[in-house]
């Protein structure tokens, strides 16, 4: 049974089963606050708090948290250096980069995630503005439980007794999918893609770099991707994946027409959608209401293109929290287009692939390596 470090007197409470969690932040403040809206959760405890990375390494082995909570400016040793040690220490270790929102801090963390952080928040500019510390405090609760959730059914560890929000991932037909009971049902692929689209939440940057790795330019299809990223991030996202393949990908801007070849990634704090005709669509950004608690979101961008482009739509959905990409994914297959699932072992968070794929809207559910070749072959007419 884990011990959690008492918020009041530093002595050690139990929680049974709960995520064990180390923060690391070089300001006692912030790792106090952490620590205590952490605590307020029956499915957390805080094993560890470290002011450096260096520090945080010394812990590993006597704490042996589950998921880290990782500042990326420290003294000693910052994030970015600490993540491929701690990853040394516990390859399967769960690593949240938590940083204010700034270009720097926001390229430190894509870099973190390229060596392996599992997922990342923005810290709130001010802990004065209580509706901004609330959505960090529940973000990062829901992150937590997720990795952890998530790294506990690989081990096949058992999870916290309190029972999950009733979510898709809780249901009965994923639940015989894991076990092996019951086959992922699959569809026939539509006819060679006009268009791919590819959302993507917890562990996509990664997964996108892979993907992308395989794809190059030899793709000659406009493609769009919608990861939940805040603003900033978004941006250097497109230029990481440019960089990395070689490939025209920048941020959306509206109205610009879609192109053969290019990739547009959704701003920040924006949807993305596709407007017009097969052979005259623009992109249209907007900051229309959240949909699955996601601006930008995956669902209206598939909606998007299955009303213009119908089945000559291929859709990818990538590792992610949530069922993102679900109702958008219906869409898609209604209009006779291909659907792709990234599998579960190779998924960091197995819950917005495992909606569409539990779902039965799948033509494929792939490993994250399979995924590149797999869009290849569609994009030029070869099938899946």
């Amino acid at each position: 049974m884990p011990l959690a470090i008492n918020r009041t007197d530093g002595s050690a409470v139990a929680k049974h089963d709960a995520y064990r969690v180390m923060v690391v932040d070089d300001s006692a403040v912030i790792r106090g606050l952490l620590s205590r809206w952490l605590e307020t959760d029956d499915q957390i405890c805080i094993v560890a708090s470290a002011n450096n990375g260096l520090s945080a390494l010394r812990q590993m082995k006597g704490a042996n948290p589950e998921i880290v909570v990782l500042d990326v400016e420290m003294p000693e040793m910052d994030g970015i250096t600490a993540v491929p040690h701690l990853l040394e220490c516990n390859p399967d270790l769960g690593i949240i980069m938590a940083s204010t929102l700034t270009t720097r801090n926001a390229e430190v963390s894509l870099k973190a995630l390229a060596a392996g952080a599992a997922d990342y928040l923005t810290k709130p500019s001010s802990t004065r503005d209580d509706n901004s510390v609330q959505l960090f405090r529940d973000e990062l609760i829901e992150k937590i439980k997720a990795l952890g959730s998530a790294r506990r059914r690989r081990q096949g560890a058992p999870t916290p007794l309190a029972p999950p929000k009733p979510t898709i991932a809780t249901t009965p037909e994923r639940r015989a999918i894991r076990d092996g009971s019951s086959p992922i049902a699959l569809r026939r692929p539509g006819p060679a893609p006009q268009v791919l689209a590819i959302g993507s939440s917890t562990g996509g940057p990664q997964a996108l770099l892979e993907v992308f790795g395989y794809l190059k330019d030899s793709v000659k299809l406009p493609i769009l991707i919608t990861q939940h990223m805040p603003e900033t991030f978004t941006r250097i996202l497109a230029e990481h994946i440019s960089r990395a393949a070689g490939v025209d990908c920048r941020e959306a801007e509206n109205g610009e027409p879609l192109r053969v070849g290019r990739v547009y990634v959704a701003p920040g704090g924006y949807h993305m959608v596709v407007d017009g005709s097969p052979g005259n669509a623009v992109v249209r950004i907007n900051q229309d209401p959240p949909e699955n608690y996601c601006r930008p979101s995956v669902d209206p961008l598939f909606r998007s293109l299955a009303r213009i482009f119908g089945g000559t739509v291929l859709a990818a959905v990538l590792t992610g929290m949530g069922q993102d990409g679900l109702e958008g994914g219906r869409h898609v297959v209604d209009a006779g287009g291909t659907v792709i699932g990234q599998d579960e072992a190779s998924s960091v968070v197995w819950g917005m692939p495992g909606a569409v794929a539990t779902a039965g809207l799948c033509s494929a559910v792939l490993p994250l390596t399979e995924i590149g070749p797999a869009v290849g072959r569609m994009a030029t007419g070869k099938g899946l």
